[in-house]
Protein backbone atom coordinates (compact mmCIF):
# COMPACT_ATOMS: atom_id res chain seq x y z
CA UNK A 1 0.00 0.00 0.00
CA UNK A 2 1.30 3.65 -1.42
CA UNK A 3 0.92 6.45 1.07
CA UNK A 4 -0.56 8.48 -1.33
CA UNK A 5 -3.55 6.77 -1.28
CA UNK A 6 -6.58 8.37 -0.38
CA UNK A 7 -7.21 9.74 3.34
CA UNK A 8 -10.66 7.87 3.47
CA UNK A 9 -8.95 4.56 2.17
CA UNK A 10 -6.07 4.58 5.20
CA UNK A 11 -9.20 5.27 7.74
CA UNK A 12 -8.90 8.67 8.26
CA UNK A 13 -12.90 9.52 8.75
CA UNK A 14 -13.39 8.20 11.96
CA UNK A 15 -16.72 7.49 13.21
CA UNK A 16 -18.78 10.00 14.52
CA UNK A 17 -20.31 10.43 17.74
CA UNK A 18 -22.61 13.00 17.11
CA UNK A 19 -23.66 15.71 14.32
CA UNK A 20 -21.51 18.30 15.20
CA UNK A 21 -18.12 15.86 15.60
CA UNK A 22 -19.24 14.59 12.02
CA UNK A 23 -19.33 17.97 10.32
CA UNK A 24 -15.71 18.92 12.34
CA UNK A 25 -14.29 15.42 11.48
CA UNK A 26 -15.35 15.71 7.26
CA UNK A 27 -13.78 19.03 7.36
CA UNK A 28 -10.42 17.48 8.79
CA UNK A 29 -10.80 14.79 6.46
CA UNK A 30 -11.02 17.24 3.48
CA UNK A 31 -8.32 19.38 5.13
CA UNK A 32 -5.97 15.81 5.25
CA UNK A 33 -6.65 14.76 1.79
CA UNK A 34 -5.74 18.20 0.58
CA UNK A 35 -2.44 17.84 1.84
CA UNK A 36 -2.21 14.20 0.65
CA UNK A 37 -3.06 15.94 -3.58
CA UNK A 38 -0.01 18.74 -2.39
CA UNK A 39 2.21 15.68 -1.96
CA UNK A 40 1.50 13.27 -4.63
CA UNK A 41 3.44 15.14 -7.28
CA UNK A 42 6.82 14.68 -5.08
CA UNK A 43 6.73 11.46 -3.91
CA UNK A 44 5.31 7.99 -2.72
CA UNK A 45 6.17 6.54 0.79
CA UNK A 46 5.78 3.03 1.73
CA UNK A 47 2.96 2.43 4.12
CA UNK A 48 4.62 0.35 7.17
CA UNK A 49 1.94 -0.46 8.86
CA UNK A 50 1.95 -4.07 10.13
CA UNK A 51 -0.70 -4.54 13.06
CA UNK A 52 0.63 -7.49 14.65
CA UNK A 53 -0.97 -10.24 16.77
CA UNK A 54 -0.46 -10.01 20.61
CA UNK A 55 2.14 -12.51 21.29
CA UNK A 56 4.31 -10.92 18.33
CA UNK A 57 3.62 -7.34 19.67
CA UNK A 58 4.94 -8.58 23.44
CA UNK A 59 8.54 -10.61 21.62
CA UNK A 60 8.85 -6.59 19.38
CA UNK A 61 7.90 -4.97 22.76
CA UNK A 62 10.87 -6.51 25.11
CA UNK A 63 13.53 -5.52 21.96
CA UNK A 64 12.25 -2.01 22.00
CA UNK A 65 12.02 -1.98 25.50
CA UNK A 66 15.78 -2.85 26.14
CA UNK A 67 16.30 -0.06 23.45
CA UNK A 68 14.54 2.19 25.85
CA UNK A 69 16.51 1.70 28.57
CA UNK A 70 19.54 1.45 26.94
CA UNK A 71 18.92 5.56 26.00
CA UNK A 72 17.46 6.06 29.48
CA UNK A 73 20.07 4.64 31.73
CA UNK A 74 23.35 5.99 29.74
CA UNK A 75 21.92 9.82 30.40
CA UNK A 76 21.67 9.33 33.93
CA UNK A 77 24.50 6.60 34.61
CA UNK A 78 27.07 9.31 33.10
CA UNK A 79 25.66 11.82 34.82
CA UNK A 80 26.38 10.43 38.30
CA UNK A 81 30.16 9.63 37.62
CA UNK A 82 30.68 13.58 36.44
CA UNK A 83 32.69 13.96 39.89
CA UNK A 84 34.92 11.07 39.36
CA UNK A 85 35.54 11.92 35.42
CA UNK A 86 36.34 15.66 36.32
CA UNK A 87 38.97 14.10 38.90
CA UNK A 88 40.24 11.45 36.47
CA UNK A 89 40.95 14.37 33.85
CA UNK A 90 41.01 17.39 36.19
CA UNK A 91 38.58 18.29 34.04
CA UNK A 92 37.13 21.78 36.07
CA UNK A 93 34.48 23.56 34.38
CA UNK A 94 35.08 22.16 31.16
CA UNK A 95 33.48 18.75 32.05
CA UNK A 96 30.06 19.71 32.50
CA UNK A 97 30.63 19.68 28.49
CA UNK A 98 30.43 15.71 28.31
CA UNK A 99 26.71 16.22 29.42
CA UNK A 100 26.12 18.62 27.15
CA UNK A 101 27.39 17.37 24.21
CA UNK A 102 25.57 14.27 24.32
CA UNK A 103 21.98 16.73 24.76
CA UNK A 104 23.46 19.01 21.53
CA UNK A 105 23.52 16.04 19.31
CA UNK A 106 20.75 13.92 20.19
CA UNK A 107 18.37 17.16 20.18
CA UNK A 108 19.60 18.52 16.91
CA UNK A 109 19.65 14.78 15.14
CA UNK A 110 16.10 14.43 16.68
CA UNK A 111 13.59 15.48 13.99
CA UNK A 112 15.70 13.53 11.20
CA UNK A 113 15.22 10.53 12.30
CA UNK A 114 10.96 10.46 11.61
CA UNK A 115 11.58 11.23 7.67
CA UNK A 116 14.79 9.28 7.98
CA UNK A 117 12.83 6.26 9.03
CA UNK A 118 9.65 6.93 6.19
CA UNK A 119 12.26 6.57 3.32
CA UNK A 120 14.89 4.06 4.55
CA UNK A 121 12.64 1.68 6.88
CA UNK A 122 12.10 1.68 10.16
CA UNK A 123 14.21 -0.71 10.87
CA UNK A 124 17.21 0.47 8.92
CA UNK A 125 16.86 3.68 11.41
CA UNK A 126 16.57 2.47 14.40
CA UNK A 127 19.62 0.10 13.99
CA UNK A 128 21.56 3.24 12.88
CA UNK A 129 20.61 4.76 15.63
CA UNK A 130 21.64 2.05 17.83
CA UNK A 131 25.01 1.32 16.52
CA UNK A 132 26.17 4.99 16.41
CA UNK A 133 25.47 5.13 19.80
CA UNK A 134 27.35 2.10 20.67
CA UNK A 135 29.71 3.42 18.94
CA UNK A 136 30.23 6.98 20.18
CA UNK A 137 30.16 4.99 24.21
CA UNK A 138 32.76 2.40 23.15
CA UNK A 139 35.21 5.14 22.08
CA UNK A 140 34.22 7.41 25.38
CA UNK A 141 35.31 4.38 26.89
CA UNK A 142 38.92 4.58 26.07
CA UNK A 143 39.39 8.14 26.01
CA UNK A 144 42.83 9.45 27.14
CA UNK A 145 41.64 13.56 27.22
CA UNK A 146 38.33 15.49 28.00
CA UNK A 147 38.21 16.43 24.64
CA UNK A 148 37.90 13.34 22.85
CA UNK A 149 35.25 12.38 25.80
CA UNK A 150 33.33 15.40 24.75
CA UNK A 151 33.38 14.66 20.98
CA UNK A 152 32.92 10.56 21.65
CA UNK A 153 30.06 11.99 23.48
CA UNK A 154 28.55 13.83 20.95
CA UNK A 155 28.95 11.22 18.65
CA UNK A 156 26.95 8.33 20.90
CA UNK A 157 24.10 11.93 21.13
CA UNK A 158 23.66 11.68 17.66
CA UNK A 159 22.26 8.07 17.67
CA UNK A 160 20.62 8.16 21.44
CA UNK A 161 18.88 11.07 20.25
CA UNK A 162 16.50 8.43 17.88
CA UNK A 163 16.07 5.22 19.86
CA UNK A 164 13.20 6.29 21.65
CA UNK A 165 11.44 8.50 18.98
CA UNK A 166 12.23 5.41 16.81
CA UNK A 167 10.58 2.90 19.40
CA UNK A 168 7.25 4.78 19.73
CA UNK A 169 7.16 5.08 15.74
CA UNK A 170 7.64 0.91 15.89
CA UNK A 171 4.71 0.58 17.76
CA UNK A 172 2.61 3.42 16.30
CA UNK A 173 3.42 0.83 13.20
CA UNK A 174 2.28 -2.57 14.60
CA UNK A 175 -0.37 -1.76 17.26
CA UNK A 176 -3.77 -0.48 16.07
CA UNK A 177 -4.43 3.75 17.33
CA UNK A 178 -6.69 2.56 20.30
CA UNK A 179 -4.49 0.00 21.82
CA UNK A 180 -1.48 2.11 21.37
CA UNK A 181 -2.12 4.59 24.90
CA UNK A 182 -1.15 0.99 26.63
CA UNK A 183 1.79 -0.09 25.07
CA UNK A 184 3.00 3.50 24.73
CA UNK A 185 2.12 3.92 29.07
CA UNK A 186 4.37 1.03 29.30
CA UNK A 187 7.07 3.10 27.63
CA UNK A 188 6.71 5.53 30.19
CA UNK A 189 7.13 3.11 32.61
CA UNK A 190 10.01 1.84 31.26
CA UNK A 191 11.51 5.41 30.63
CA UNK A 192 10.96 5.79 34.57
CA UNK A 193 12.83 3.25 35.78
CA UNK A 194 15.63 3.83 33.62
CA UNK A 195 16.02 7.60 35.21
CA UNK A 196 15.38 5.28 38.82
CA UNK A 197 18.14 2.73 38.77
CA UNK A 198 20.91 4.88 36.61
CA UNK A 199 22.01 6.70 39.18
CA UNK A 200 22.44 3.69 41.44
CA UNK A 201 24.73 1.90 39.01
CA UNK A 202 26.47 5.13 37.57
CA UNK A 203 27.49 5.38 41.18
CA UNK A 204 28.44 1.86 42.17
CA UNK A 205 30.39 1.75 38.92
CA UNK A 206 32.16 4.98 39.41
CA UNK A 207 33.35 4.06 42.90
CA UNK A 208 33.44 0.71 42.76
CA UNK A 209 34.89 -0.03 38.93
CA UNK A 210 36.03 2.78 37.17
CA UNK A 211 34.11 5.55 34.90
CA UNK A 212 34.95 3.88 32.03
CA UNK A 213 31.93 1.11 32.65
CA UNK A 214 29.48 4.03 33.27
CA UNK A 215 30.21 4.22 29.00
CA UNK A 216 30.90 0.61 28.06
CA UNK A 217 28.01 -0.64 30.73
CA UNK A 218 25.34 -0.27 28.00
CA UNK A 219 26.99 -1.26 24.79
CA UNK A 220 25.83 -5.32 25.72
CA UNK A 221 22.48 -4.74 26.40
CA UNK A 222 22.62 -2.57 23.29
CA UNK A 223 23.77 -5.73 21.24
CA UNK A 224 21.04 -7.55 22.51
CA UNK A 225 18.52 -5.43 22.03
CA UNK A 226 19.93 -4.40 18.11
CA UNK A 227 19.91 -8.26 17.76
CA UNK A 228 15.68 -8.60 18.91
CA UNK A 229 15.60 -5.23 16.31
CA UNK A 230 17.57 -6.87 13.19
CA UNK A 231 16.16 -10.54 13.59
CA UNK A 232 12.66 -10.75 15.08
CA UNK A 233 11.37 -7.39 14.71
CA UNK A 234 8.63 -8.14 11.97
CA UNK A 235 8.61 -4.49 10.02
CA UNK A 236 8.17 -4.18 6.65
CA UNK A 237 10.44 -3.40 4.25
CA UNK A 238 10.61 0.19 2.16
CA UNK A 239 10.02 -0.49 -1.88
CA UNK A 240 12.30 1.21 -4.21
CA UNK A 241 16.32 1.10 -5.04
CA UNK A 242 18.95 3.04 -2.79
CA UNK A 243 19.23 5.90 -5.71
CA UNK A 244 15.69 6.74 -5.35
CA UNK A 245 16.10 6.54 -1.87
CA UNK A 246 18.60 9.02 -1.91
CA UNK A 247 16.81 11.38 -4.01
CA UNK A 248 14.03 11.78 -1.76
CA UNK A 249 16.19 12.73 1.43
CA UNK A 250 15.96 16.67 2.14
CA UNK A 251 19.67 17.27 2.25
CA UNK A 252 19.19 20.83 2.25
CA UNK A 253 16.73 20.73 5.22
CA UNK A 254 18.95 18.21 7.34
CA UNK A 255 21.61 20.64 6.92
CA UNK A 256 19.83 24.00 8.12
CA UNK A 257 18.28 21.51 11.10
CA UNK A 258 21.44 20.69 12.42
CA UNK A 259 23.07 24.36 11.90
CA UNK A 260 19.58 26.05 13.37
CA UNK A 261 19.51 23.55 16.14
CA UNK A 262 23.08 23.81 17.32
CA UNK A 263 23.07 27.92 16.79
CA UNK A 264 19.89 27.93 19.42
CA UNK A 265 21.11 25.11 21.71
CA UNK A 266 24.58 26.03 22.68
CA UNK A 267 23.92 29.66 23.39
CA UNK A 268 21.15 28.09 25.72
CA UNK A 269 23.69 25.68 27.44
CA UNK A 270 26.44 28.57 27.67
CA UNK A 271 23.86 31.29 29.37
CA UNK A 272 24.04 32.35 32.37
CA UNK A 273 26.85 29.80 33.17
CA UNK A 274 29.44 29.88 30.97
CA UNK A 275 29.06 33.38 30.29
CA UNK A 276 26.25 36.19 30.39
CA UNK A 277 23.17 36.19 28.82
CA UNK A 278 23.94 39.84 27.37
CA UNK A 279 27.12 38.98 25.94
CA UNK A 280 28.15 38.63 22.36
CA UNK A 281 28.96 35.01 22.62
CA UNK A 282 25.59 34.15 23.75
CA UNK A 283 23.41 36.58 21.52
CA UNK A 284 25.20 36.21 18.28
CA UNK A 285 24.88 32.07 17.64
CA UNK A 286 20.87 32.96 19.10
CA UNK A 287 19.79 35.35 16.81
CA UNK A 288 21.65 33.38 13.77
CA UNK A 289 19.71 30.36 15.22
CA UNK A 290 16.70 31.73 14.93
CA UNK A 291 17.21 33.21 11.53
CA UNK A 292 18.52 29.99 10.25
CA UNK A 293 14.86 28.29 11.76
CA UNK A 294 12.97 31.03 10.19
CA UNK A 295 14.72 29.58 6.84
CA UNK A 296 14.38 25.98 7.66
CA UNK A 297 10.49 26.55 7.77
CA UNK A 298 10.20 28.39 4.58
CA UNK A 299 12.10 25.64 2.85
CA UNK A 300 10.02 23.09 4.43
CA UNK A 301 6.97 25.16 3.71
CA UNK A 302 7.39 25.84 -0.31
CA UNK A 303 11.01 23.98 -1.01
CA UNK A 304 11.58 20.61 0.07
CA UNK A 305 10.02 18.08 -2.31
CA UNK A 306 9.30 15.32 0.75
CA UNK A 307 9.63 18.11 4.43
CA UNK A 308 11.67 16.75 6.95
CA UNK A 309 8.86 18.57 9.31
CA UNK A 310 5.71 19.60 7.03
CA UNK A 311 4.58 23.32 7.84
CA UNK A 312 0.96 22.07 6.83
CA UNK A 313 0.85 19.45 10.56
CA UNK A 314 0.60 22.68 12.51
CA UNK A 315 -3.02 23.27 11.15
CA UNK A 316 -4.41 20.82 13.36
CA UNK A 317 -5.08 22.35 16.85
CA UNK A 318 -4.30 19.33 18.40
CA UNK A 319 -1.03 19.22 17.17
CA UNK A 320 -0.16 22.45 17.94
CA UNK A 321 -1.79 21.99 21.45
CA UNK A 322 0.43 19.24 22.19
CA UNK A 323 3.95 20.85 20.69
CA UNK A 324 3.09 23.22 23.76
CA UNK A 325 2.57 20.94 26.27
CA UNK A 326 5.51 18.84 25.32
CA UNK A 327 7.48 22.07 25.49
CA UNK A 328 5.90 22.97 29.21
CA UNK A 329 6.40 18.56 30.40
CA UNK A 330 10.20 18.70 29.41
CA UNK A 331 10.91 22.25 30.85
CA UNK A 332 9.54 21.06 34.39
CA UNK A 333 10.72 17.22 33.75
CA UNK A 334 14.19 18.06 33.49
CA UNK A 335 14.13 20.78 36.07
CA UNK A 336 12.63 18.70 38.49
CA UNK A 337 15.03 16.09 37.70
CA UNK A 338 18.08 18.15 38.06
CA UNK A 339 17.11 20.39 41.00
CA UNK A 340 15.53 18.83 42.94
CA UNK A 341 18.56 16.37 44.06
CA UNK A 342 20.58 19.59 44.62
CA UNK A 343 18.08 21.40 46.34
CA UNK A 344 17.96 18.01 48.98
CA UNK A 345 21.93 18.00 49.43
CA UNK A 346 22.73 21.67 49.37
CA UNK A 347 19.85 23.00 51.63
CA UNK A 348 18.73 19.70 53.74
CA UNK A 349 21.97 18.01 53.76
CA UNK A 350 21.17 14.70 52.44
CA UNK A 351 24.30 13.05 50.77
CA UNK A 352 23.65 11.92 47.27
CA UNK A 353 22.10 8.99 47.91
CA UNK A 354 19.75 10.18 50.32
CA UNK A 355 18.68 13.09 47.75
CA UNK A 356 18.32 10.32 44.65
CA UNK A 357 15.87 8.47 47.27
CA UNK A 358 13.49 11.05 47.81
CA UNK A 359 13.18 11.03 43.63
CA UNK A 360 11.62 7.20 43.83
CA UNK A 361 8.47 8.50 45.12
CA UNK A 362 7.99 10.87 41.61
CA UNK A 363 9.41 7.85 39.76
CA UNK A 364 6.86 5.40 40.71
CA UNK A 365 4.08 7.48 41.05
CA UNK A 366 5.39 8.43 37.38
CA UNK A 367 5.29 4.86 36.26
CA UNK A 368 2.01 3.95 37.83
CA UNK A 369 -0.39 6.25 36.70
CA UNK A 370 1.65 6.38 32.90
CA UNK A 371 0.56 2.74 33.08
CA UNK A 372 -3.21 3.50 34.38
CA UNK A 373 -3.45 6.16 31.84
CA UNK A 374 -2.35 4.13 29.09
CA UNK A 375 -5.19 1.24 29.99
CA UNK A 376 -7.71 4.06 30.47
CA UNK A 377 -6.86 5.39 26.54
CA UNK A 378 -7.19 2.05 25.35
CA UNK A 379 -10.59 0.70 27.12
CA UNK A 380 -12.09 4.15 26.93
CA UNK A 381 -11.04 5.90 23.27
CA UNK A 382 -10.56 9.12 25.66
CA UNK A 383 -7.11 10.76 26.60
CA UNK A 384 -8.28 14.67 27.22
CA UNK A 385 -9.54 14.78 30.78
CA UNK A 386 -6.54 12.22 31.31
CA UNK A 387 -3.83 15.28 29.89
CA UNK A 388 -5.52 17.92 31.28
CA UNK A 389 -5.99 16.62 35.32
CA UNK A 390 -2.16 15.82 34.52
CA UNK A 391 -0.87 19.52 34.03
CA UNK A 392 -3.35 20.71 36.89
CA UNK A 393 -1.80 17.94 39.17
CA UNK A 394 1.16 18.44 38.30
CA UNK A 395 0.99 22.92 38.74
CA UNK A 396 -0.17 22.13 42.27
CA UNK A 397 2.77 20.01 43.00
CA UNK A 398 5.43 22.49 41.76
CA UNK A 399 3.43 25.03 43.60
CA UNK A 400 3.86 23.39 46.95
CA UNK A 401 7.56 22.42 46.43
CA UNK A 402 7.78 25.90 46.18
CA UNK A 403 7.19 26.31 49.47
CA UNK A 404 9.81 23.75 51.20
CA UNK A 405 12.25 25.03 53.89
CA UNK A 406 15.09 23.66 55.64
CA UNK A 407 12.34 22.20 58.21
CA UNK A 408 10.44 21.06 55.70
CA UNK A 409 9.02 17.22 57.24
CA UNK A 410 10.11 14.27 55.15
CA UNK A 411 6.86 13.01 54.80
CA UNK A 412 5.33 16.55 53.25
CA UNK A 413 8.71 15.76 50.94
CA UNK A 414 7.12 12.73 50.01
CA UNK A 415 4.02 14.00 49.42
CA UNK A 416 4.50 16.39 46.91
CA UNK A 417 7.17 13.85 44.83
CA UNK A 418 3.70 11.70 44.66
CA UNK A 419 2.01 14.68 43.45
CA UNK A 420 4.72 15.30 41.00
CA UNK A 421 5.02 12.07 39.12
CA UNK A 422 0.98 11.75 39.42
CA UNK A 423 0.94 14.54 37.14
CA UNK A 424 3.66 14.25 34.55
CA UNK A 425 2.62 10.16 34.23
CA UNK A 426 -0.60 11.65 33.10
CA UNK A 427 0.71 13.29 30.24
CA UNK A 428 4.04 11.61 28.72
CA UNK A 429 2.22 9.35 26.51
CA UNK A 430 -1.43 10.59 26.29
CA UNK A 431 0.11 13.22 24.09
CA UNK A 432 1.70 11.02 21.70
CA UNK A 433 -1.74 9.42 21.40
CA UNK A 434 -3.71 12.70 20.96
CA UNK A 435 -1.03 13.66 17.97
CA UNK A 436 -1.03 10.94 15.91
CA UNK A 437 -5.01 10.54 16.46
CA UNK A 438 -4.91 13.87 14.53
CA UNK A 439 -2.69 13.74 11.38
CA UNK A 440 -2.35 10.48 8.57
CA UNK A 441 -0.10 7.75 8.76
CA UNK A 442 1.69 9.43 6.67
CA UNK A 443 2.83 12.21 8.91
CA UNK A 444 2.59 10.05 12.05
CA UNK A 445 6.66 9.69 12.65
CA UNK A 446 7.51 13.01 11.74
CA UNK A 447 4.33 14.34 14.32
CA UNK A 448 6.50 11.90 16.72
CA UNK A 449 9.95 12.86 16.31
CA UNK A 450 9.53 16.36 16.23
CA UNK A 451 7.02 15.77 19.46
CA UNK A 452 10.38 14.74 21.41
CA UNK A 453 12.78 17.51 19.94
CA UNK A 454 10.08 19.77 21.55
CA UNK A 455 10.29 18.16 24.83
CA UNK A 456 14.13 17.96 24.94
CA UNK A 457 14.31 22.00 23.50
CA UNK A 458 11.94 22.52 26.92
CA UNK A 459 14.92 20.70 28.69
CA UNK A 460 17.22 22.43 27.83
CA UNK A 461 15.52 25.86 28.53
CA UNK A 462 14.50 24.55 31.67
CA UNK A 463 18.59 23.78 32.98
CA UNK A 464 19.57 27.06 31.16
CA UNK A 465 17.17 29.39 33.11
CA UNK A 466 17.64 27.57 36.22
CA UNK A 467 20.50 27.74 36.31
CA UNK A 468 20.61 31.90 35.40
CA UNK A 469 18.04 32.07 38.42
CA UNK A 470 19.73 30.03 40.86
CA UNK A 471 23.25 31.74 40.16
CA UNK A 472 21.55 35.50 40.64
CA UNK A 473 19.57 34.79 43.29
CA UNK A 474 23.40 33.50 44.92
CA UNK A 475 25.30 36.31 43.74
CA UNK A 476 22.48 38.53 45.03
CA UNK A 477 22.03 37.02 48.66
CA UNK A 478 26.45 37.57 48.86
CA UNK A 479 26.64 41.09 47.54
CA UNK A 480 25.48 42.75 51.14
CA UNK A 481 28.62 40.28 52.56
CA UNK A 482 31.19 41.81 50.03
CA UNK A 483 32.71 38.64 49.38
CA UNK A 484 36.11 38.28 47.34
CA UNK A 485 35.32 37.62 43.52
CA UNK A 486 37.03 34.20 43.63
CA UNK A 487 35.16 32.95 46.81
CA UNK A 488 32.11 34.36 45.15
CA UNK A 489 32.43 32.28 41.87
CA UNK A 490 33.51 29.34 44.24
CA UNK A 491 30.20 28.85 46.15
CA UNK A 492 28.04 30.06 42.93
CA UNK A 493 29.80 27.22 41.29
CA UNK A 494 29.38 24.91 43.76
CA UNK A 495 26.54 25.36 46.43
CA UNK A 496 27.10 22.46 48.52
CA UNK A 497 30.48 23.96 49.87
CA UNK A 498 28.31 26.06 52.15
CA UNK A 499 27.38 22.60 54.60
CA UNK A 500 30.83 22.98 55.50
CA UNK A 501 31.75 27.05 55.85
CA UNK A 502 34.72 26.36 57.85
CA UNK A 503 36.60 24.87 54.87
CA UNK A 504 35.47 28.56 52.65
CA UNK A 505 36.30 30.16 55.47
CA UNK A 506 33.28 31.72 56.04
CA UNK A 507 30.94 32.11 59.70
CA UNK A 508 27.80 29.51 60.18
CA UNK A 509 25.61 32.29 59.90
CA UNK A 510 26.79 33.53 57.06
CA UNK A 511 26.23 30.07 55.35
CA UNK A 512 22.91 30.29 56.70
CA UNK A 513 21.99 33.35 55.04
CA UNK A 514 23.26 32.62 51.82
CA UNK A 515 21.48 29.51 51.71
CA UNK A 516 18.09 30.52 53.22
CA UNK A 517 18.08 34.41 51.02
CA UNK A 518 20.37 32.78 47.77
CA UNK A 519 19.79 29.23 47.17
CA UNK A 520 16.69 28.99 48.62
CA UNK A 521 14.73 32.19 47.21
CA UNK A 522 16.12 30.89 44.04
CA UNK A 523 14.81 27.48 44.21
CA UNK A 524 11.73 29.23 45.24
CA UNK A 525 11.62 30.96 41.62
CA UNK A 526 12.57 28.30 39.83
CA UNK A 527 9.91 26.65 40.87
CA UNK A 528 6.70 29.13 40.70
CA UNK A 529 7.78 29.44 37.06
CA UNK A 530 7.16 25.74 36.64
CA UNK A 531 3.68 26.05 38.96
CA UNK A 532 3.23 28.70 35.90
CA UNK A 533 4.12 26.94 32.71
CA UNK A 534 1.97 23.89 33.94
CA UNK A 535 -1.07 26.03 34.67
CA UNK A 536 -0.17 27.47 30.55
CA UNK A 537 -0.04 23.77 29.42
CA UNK A 538 -3.59 22.89 31.64
CA UNK A 539 -5.56 25.74 29.18
CA UNK A 540 -3.22 25.00 26.24
CA UNK A 541 -4.28 20.92 26.33
CA UNK A 542 -8.12 22.31 27.07
CA UNK A 543 -8.37 25.04 24.42
CA UNK A 544 -6.47 23.13 21.73
CA UNK A 545 -6.47 19.77 22.20
CA UNK A 546 -9.49 18.08 20.32
CA UNK A 547 -11.25 14.42 21.02
CA UNK A 548 -10.35 12.34 17.92
CA UNK A 549 -11.90 8.81 17.75
CA UNK A 550 -8.94 6.33 18.02
CA UNK A 551 -11.17 3.51 15.86
CA UNK A 552 -9.80 3.75 12.52
CA UNK A 553 -11.83 2.31 9.60
CA UNK A 554 -8.83 0.11 7.83
CA UNK A 555 -7.16 -1.42 11.05
CA UNK A 556 -9.56 -4.47 11.13
CA UNK A 557 -8.71 -5.39 7.37
CA UNK A 558 -4.99 -4.47 7.68
CA UNK A 559 -5.04 -6.83 11.15
CA UNK A 560 -6.93 -9.49 8.79
CA UNK A 561 -4.46 -8.98 6.27
CA UNK A 562 -1.56 -9.20 8.03
CA UNK A 563 -3.00 -12.70 10.18
CA UNK A 564 -3.29 -14.09 6.66
CA UNK A 565 0.12 -13.05 5.82
CA UNK A 566 1.48 -15.12 9.05
CA UNK A 567 -0.72 -17.62 8.55
CA UNK A 568 0.79 -18.44 4.73
CA UNK A 569 4.49 -17.81 6.49
CA UNK A 570 3.28 -20.63 9.03
CA UNK A 571 2.05 -22.98 6.32
CA UNK A 572 5.32 -22.11 4.36
CA UNK A 573 7.65 -23.38 7.22
CA UNK A 574 5.04 -26.79 8.39
CA UNK A 575 5.54 -27.58 4.54
CA UNK A 576 8.95 -26.72 3.65
CA UNK A 577 9.81 -29.64 1.45
CA UNK A 578 5.88 -29.60 -0.65
CA UNK A 579 6.42 -25.96 -1.17
CA UNK A 580 9.86 -26.46 -2.33
CA UNK A 581 8.84 -29.29 -4.98
CA UNK A 582 5.99 -27.21 -6.00
CA UNK A 583 7.94 -24.82 -7.18
CA UNK A 584 10.32 -26.68 -8.90
CA UNK A 585 7.62 -27.95 -11.01
CA UNK A 586 5.99 -24.43 -11.81
CA UNK A 587 9.31 -23.60 -13.53
CA UNK A 588 9.52 -26.63 -15.04
CA UNK A 589 6.34 -26.33 -16.52
CA UNK A 590 7.56 -22.37 -17.41
CA UNK A 591 10.39 -24.19 -19.33
CA UNK A 592 8.17 -26.35 -21.35
CA UNK A 593 5.97 -23.80 -22.32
Amino acid sequence: MSLTTAPEELGLQHAPESTAQHNTEIISSCSDTQNYRDQQHTTSLTDQTNLLPFKKIIVCFLGLALCIVVSTLDSVIVATAIPTISAAFDAGSIVSWVPSAYLLTSTSFQPLYGRLSDIFGRKAAISVAMLVFMLGNLLAGFSRTIIQLIVFRGIAGAGGGGIISMAQIVISDIVSLRDRGKYQGIIGVVIALGYAVGPLIGGSLAQNVSWRWCFWICIPVSGCAMAVVIFILPLKPVKGNMTGKLLSVDFFGAVLTLVGCTLVILPLIWGGVTFPWGSAVVLAPLLSGCLVVVLFCIWEWKGARLPIVPMYIFKHATVTGVYITMFVNGFVFFSSLYYLPQYFQVVLGYDPVGAGVFLIPVLVSQMVLSWIAGVIVSRTGRYRSIIHSGFAIWSISCGLTSTLTPHSHKAEIVIFMLLAGSGAGQTLQTTTVAAQASVSRRDMSVVTAFRNFIRLLGGTLALALGSTILNNSLRSAMSSLEYPSVLTSRIVDNPALLSTPTALDISASDASFILNAGYTKGFRTVFILNAALTAVATIASITLIKHKDLNRGDENNLKAATSEVNKGEDEMKMYPKVTSNLAKVGMAGDKEV
